[in-house]
């Protein structure tokens, strides 16, 4: 059984990138900012069709908040890009008080997160900034899958009239979702349905449960697969819906176990419709260097991680 195919490895960060240049295209408006890491983010074609709409702030990423927000008053759709460690926890207050509080049409480009960031260390990858970012009123947190949909994200964060977290990553990952498939900000997306457990994946983990799925299909289990690509506003209607159908939930994330995606579903399910519920994610813990394929299997988020926490479940349904 293969349900997507793979058509070949891109990192998300090139998503953002020609996302960027395609929405740029369509709207003069839109400008970006960066911290001195035009080449990670894949801002160079930007910086070099558009040098009177970009900004280079040097290693100032408060600073850069705080011109992106006040941008916004003269009707800019200012792009800030950095690594998701500087995008949340460097800059949180600037982040509070003059973005989200003010609900402004900012896009904060969180590049390299998550532990896929890889040999850079637990001091650049961030786990902590989903949780962060979604505790703030008005702002919208996108967690893409692979280059495709990175890049209908981006688009449709340029499109979206207020504050926006987009994260994204460094590795090359299995490119599979549809090419020209539409972003809806808050809408789950439904990969497989199916009827003894559901997994709600969200971020690289999304291909790595396509592969979980296919595993535990051979054990006779139906699962059904949905991507939250959007944390918040989180598609309630989605998920209390197939926890309904299934009885049993898992959800696989690229993040710590406190304050991410397990976390919202698991609030909506207690006040809802509870079910049993395992996560896949890490466990209060800093990463360290690595491959991205070592740290993902040392901190429990590969491949035999999910198909365990699948029959963990199943035992308590």
């Amino acid at each position: 059984m293969t349900l997507f195919k793979n058509t070949g490895n891109k990192d998300t960060r090139s998503g953002f990138g020609v996302g960027l240049m395609e929405a740029a295209k369509k709207n003069e408006n839109i400008v970006a900012l960066c911290a001195d890491l035009i080449g990670s983010l894949k801002m160079d074609d930007f910086v070099k069709t558009y040098p009177e709409r970009f900004i280079q702030t040097g290693i100032a990423e408060a600073n850069m908040m705080v011109v992106a927000a006040g941008l916004t008053i003269g009707g800019k759709i200012p792009f800030a890009g950095t690594f998701a460690e500087f995008a949340s926890g460097r800059v949180y207050d600037q982040v509070r008080q003059s973005i989200a509080y003010s609900n402004k049409n900012v896009k904060i480009a969180a590049s390299h997160a998550g532990l896929t960031l890889g040999e850079d260390g637990a001091t650049h990858q961030t786990m902590e900034d989903i949780g962060l970012m979604k505790g703030l009123p008005h702002m919208v947190v996108i967690n893409p899958a692979d280059f495709n949909q990175t890049k209908a994200a981006t688009i449709a964060a340029a499109e979206y009239d207020g504050p926006v977290y987009l994260r994204f990553g460094r590795p090359k990952v299995p490119n599979f979702t549809p090419e020209n498939m539409p972003f809806e900000i808050g809408k789950a997306w439904t990969l497989k349905e199916g009827k003894d457990v559901t997994i709600f994946a969200t971020g690289h983990l999304l291909w790595t449960a396509l592969e979980a799925v296919e595993i535990l299909a051979k054990k006779n289990i139906d699962v059904e697969l949905i991507n939250i690509h959007t944390i918040k506003p989180l598609d309630k209607k989605a998920v209390l819906a197939s926890a309904t159908k299934t009885k049993a939930v898992v959800s696989a994330e690229e993040h710590l176990m406190n304050g991410g995606l397990g976390d919202s579903i698991a609030q909506l399910l207690m006040q809802n419709n509870p079910v049993p519920m395992e996560y896949v994610a890490v466990d209060d813990k800093f990463g360290e260097s690595g491959t991205a394929d070592q740290l993902l299997e040392k901190y429990g988020l590969g491949v035999n991680d999910i198909v365990k926490a699948v029959e963990n479940v199943l035992k308590r349904k």
